[in-house]
């Protein structure tokens, strides 16, 4: 029998991904949460429906629960929006979320997934991160889903429901559509100004360390704990990354490469130089918990870069 499966944020920079490789599969009947039900349907959303989702009405989210399996939440206020307005970050990524699990317990859904944050562990990140490393979150957006987390793992220990938290590190790739407005992340910004200006202008030296995921590896890992058996949950907490932390820098040139091997574009990179002193941090984000369940990380980087790029082109080409 196919799951009934309900994800907030469906239609999101995450969540379009996610909710798109999901419906691949036909074991999953989905509901896609969204504020705005009467946009067009996705045409690639054939075993599936879009429905109202409004993190703050109690009675709202109840109906949107019934008769559902599991919960895969990712609707929140992102940390841009977070940082100009930390209350309602609050509102939403803490009391929304709060509802939703209260909502998700009262219908019996069978489990409950949420994609956190790796920024919860704090600034910068750096060092060993394993999911027993002290959470010091600085900015908002972490601070708010560090919240979020210790009400759904609270309801997880005391047997309320079954659920798992993911902190997903940098999460990189071609987003479900184009107005999905997530162009400010490090990679679509690069792709981004790779088509519109003809080069990279990085706005730091570059040399800061991240560990990127593609949104590939994300989707294939929400699938993953979706149906996860429960013994191997634990305490439901696990880092999913893509166990390749590199510079920005590093990045850059690699959409210099992939923009001149398929778009055919010559690009330079403009950053302004290290400060004297300056040193990259090494970071090694570990997501061996997630491993000893069975996943494995699969996705191409050239090819999710690749993707971005064709879809900048298609959309934000002026001519260069």
């Amino acid at each position: 029998m196919n799951k009934n499966v309900l994800i907030t944020g469906g239609l999101g920079y995450i969540g379009g991904r996610v909710s798109r490789f999901l419906c691949k599969s036909q074991s999953y009947n989905l509901r896609i949460g969204t504020r705005d039900v009467q946009q067009a349907k996705p045409d690639w959303l054939s075993n599936g429906r879009l429905v109202n989702l409004d993190l703050l009405d109690q009675d709202n989210l109840e109906e949107a629960c019934s008769e559902i399996h599991s919960v895969i939440h990712l609707a929140a206020t992102n940390e841009i929006d977070s940082a100009s307005d930390p209350v309602q970050a609050i509102n939403i990524n803490c009391s929304g979320t709060l509802k939703l699990l209260n909502a998700a317990i009262k219908a019996g859904v069978q489990r409950f997934i949420y994609v956190s944050t790796a920024h919860i562990y704090g600034v910068p990140l750096a060092g060993v991160l394993t999911e027993k490393s002290l959470a010091r979150p600085q900015h908002p957006y972490a601070i708010t889903h560090k919240t979020a987390e210790d009400f759904i793992l609270a309801a997880h220990d005391k047997g309320q429901i079954n659920a798992v938290v993911l902190r997903l590190s940098n999460g990189f790739g071609c987003p479900e559509r184009a107005s999905v407005n997530r162009w400010t992340l490090l990679v679509n910004d690069l792709c981004k100004q790779a088509v519109t200006t003809g080069k990279l202008v990085l706005h730091s030296s570059g040399i800061d360390i991240r560990d990127f995921i593609t949104l590939g590896d994300a989707a294939r890992a929400v699938e993953h704990v979706l149906n996860m058996p429960d013994e191997k949950i634990a305490d439901g907490l696990f880092n999913l990354g893509g166990e390749n932390a590199m510079s920005i820098i590093d990045m850059a040139k690699l959409i210099v490469d992939r923009s001149n091997a398929i778009l055919n574009l010559k690009l330079d990179i403009e950053r302004p130089e290290p400060k004297a002193g300056e040193t990259a941090l090494n970071l090694d984000y570990c997501i061996d918990k997630l491993k000893l369940t069975g996943y494995t990380l699969k996705s191409n980087y050239n090819e999710e870069i690749d993707n971005t790029l064709k879809l900048c082109r298609k959309t934000f080409e002026s001519g260069v």
